[in-house]
């Protein structure tokens, strides 16, 4: 006997009296607490000549059987570890996860069969009361076949197909078997629509490959085709095309829910949204113009309609150079609904929107300002809209240079919408002021605050601002080129694009090889294209590309050099290879997804 055990004996014996001369129930004082501590501390074999001291009821409880067992198991005395598993399953009859730690005790023993035909007795035996003890037994000794088996035969024993269903799903996402997942995904909601949430969010775990997409795409327009009379069927497959970004197909789905819960096109409306926020104009506008057209006396009408208009302006400012005589058109649009619409509250926001078109694209501040000044002074607008209409009317002040006027009423939009989204956008307003006027430290003092933002959009940008400034300011401590790069945002903004890129050219000739070049040479870029100087804007791209290839907007710039090829170029081979470079040298942008999405596209991807 190891020295160390003699000691642990000794001390054991010297204990003996006092319990011979009053015995106590097990507890924490007999061993038992000391015995899972050398099991958890590695010391298998301390554990166990404790553990094999105590009475056989004891080792077999379920707190010290687990503890006792992978003791066992550890010094290799498998023997034992199977005399105990067998034990401890004549005392527990009714607990099947002793049945199952038995196979274990046989398999760690080198007899693979032998647990193999324990297992399945297990699972033949199973009660319902038994099933979710046992599969979880499976589940933790990694055996997923055998927890698949237990579910399954509790499914039998309930006779009902969608029995355990949540539980398969789970365990199938964890294995990946995309097959058996998507297949128990649509029996649950076939039978009980209300698990409809529960399979999205599944899915949207589950679901990483295109062929993932494709195979449930497949089998949930067949699941359609054939049970018609299932609202759940194309409910997931609108999920499933919106998650795409297929949203020609999400409108088709749209259209059928819609008429099947008869819901005045809200459904269609869902979708154009969703489409617009994702740039894809053309379907938002279909979705739009569908509810105009089907639901003409519907309560959704004048909503459908300011939306379409507003999808048309994104889709006018966002289509390079932008065309002015569209943009006069919007305006005229924008005109004729106020007109329709009066003093009614609902025309506040179209003039916020309409008033944004005269300063920004038409270069008429003092119309502009007009109709801001009537959303503010207008009654019964709501108080966040009238803060917007500030917020813009702050916009106009700086766009004619009059920043106090503009600081002025960001501040009061700060202290008036005090923690809201909009109170954070005041606050970043005016950190872009104070940036724009080439005071850095003001500007900090207000993005500090912003990076913790409840508002992921706005700590963004202002943890982007920040990080610019910082870095910037770094060897250029009086940050005399970041100055220079200020000023030529402080023109983008006030749309005179023109002037902004001489100014960008000005900086890279007076500060050759600065920490600002790639910004420089980016944002030159993204003006080109918004002027439609193409060419120069891939050559601006190709520039910096060329540059080092762990540079901070290296994959910035090959992602907008890929899309400038495919969507404005229209060169969808010379596209295709850039989304492909994305893909394969910056594995870790967060252009990834959209790259790869692009790249199958222009390759002929579709569904098989």
């Amino acid at each position: 006997m190891r020295p160390s055990l003699l000691l642990l004996s000794a001390a054991l014996l010297l204990a003996a009296p006092a319990r011979a001369q009053a015995p106590k129930p097990w507890g924490p004082s007999d061993g038992t607490a000391l015995a899972r501590d050398y099991a958890r501390r590695g010391e298998p074999e301390k554990a166990v000549f404790l553990l094999e001291r105590l009475p056989a009821e004891q080792q077999t409880s379920p707190e010290l059987f687990p503890v006792y067992l992978q003791a066992l198991t550890d010094l290799k005395r498998y023997k034992d570890a199977e005399k105990l598993a067998k034990k401890a399953v004549k005392q527990h009859p009714d607990d099947a996860t002793y049945g199952v730690a038995y196979g274990g005790a046989l398999q760690a023993g080198g007899d693979a069969a032998g647990a193999e035909k324990q297992w399945q007795r297990v699972v033949n035996q199973l009660e319902p009361a038994q099933v979710g003890p046992a599969a979880a037994e499976f589940s933790r000794r990694n055996l997923p076949a055998w927890a698949e088996k237990a579910y399954l035969r509790g499914r039998a024993l309930a006779r009902n197909e969608t029995e355990y269903g949540p539980q398969l799903i789970q365990l199938y996402t964890q294995t990946q078997q995309q097959d058996k997942l998507l297949a128990e995904t649509l029996r649950l909601v076939a039978q009980d629509e209300r698990q409809l949430p529960y399979v999205r969010n599944m899915l949207q775990n589950a679901l990483k490959e295109e062929k993932d997409f494709d195979a449930l795409e497949k089998q949930l327009v067949s699941a359609a085709q054939q049970h018609p009379e299932q609202a759940a069927y194309p409910e997931l497959l609108l999920w499933l095309q919106v998650q795409r970004h297929d949203f020609a197909g999400a409108l088709v789905q749209a259209r059928a829910l819609d008429r099947r819960g008869r819901t005045q096109g809200s459904r269609v409306l869902e979708v154009a949204a969703i489409a617009q926020q994702n740039k894809d104009f053309d379907n938002a506008l279909a979705g739009y113009d569908y509810v105009l057209k089907e639901y003409r006396d519907g309560p959704l009408y004048n909503v459908a309609r300011q939306r379409r208009l507003a999808a048309r302006e994104d889709q006018v400012r966002s289509t390079y150079p932008v065309d002015l005589a569209q943009v006069r058109a919007l305006a005229a649009e924008y005109e004729q609904l106020l007109a329709e619409l009066g003093r009614a509250p609902e025309a506040a926001p179209v003039r916020r929107r309409l008033a944004d078109l005269y300063a920004f694209q038409l270069g008429d501040q003092a119309k502009a300002m007009a109709l801001l000044q009537a959303v503010i002074d207008q009654p019964q607008v709501p108080t966040e809209l009238v803060d917007d209409a500030k917020l813009s009317l702050g916009d106009m002040y700086l766009l004619r240079a009059e920043p106090w006027e503009a600081t002025l009423l960001y501040s009061q939009v700060e202290k008036t919408e005090k923690e809201a989204p909009l109170g954070y956008e005041a606050k970043l307003r005016n950190a872009r002021l104070s940036y724009f006027a080439g005071d850095f430290k003001l500007a900090q003092s207000h993005l500090d605050i912003l990076k913790e933002a409840t508002t992921r959009e706005i700590a963004n940008d202002a943890m982007q601002l920040s990080l610019l400034i910082a870095t910037n300011t770094v060897e250029d401590t009086l940050g005399l080129a970041l100055k220079d790069y200020a000023a030529a945002e402080q023109l983008v903004f006030q749309n005179k694009l023109p002037a902004a890129v001489a100014g960008l050219d000005a900086l890279l000739a007076k500060y050759p090889g600065h920490s600002l070049s790639d910004n420089t040479y980016y944002l030159k870029a993204q003006l080109q294209q918004r002027m439609g100087d193409f060419p120069g804007a891939v050559a601006t791209l190709e520039h910096l590309v060329a540059g080092p290839a762990n540079g901070v907007l290296s994959d910035d710039a090959l992602f907008l050099l890929a899309r400038i090829q495919e969507e404005d170029l229209k060169d969808k081979p010379k596209a295709q290879a850039l989304y492909e470079q994305v893909i394969t040298k910056y594995p870790g942008s967060i252009y990834v997804a959209e790259a790869r999405k692009r790249f199958r596209k222009l390759r002929g991807d579709s569904v098989q």
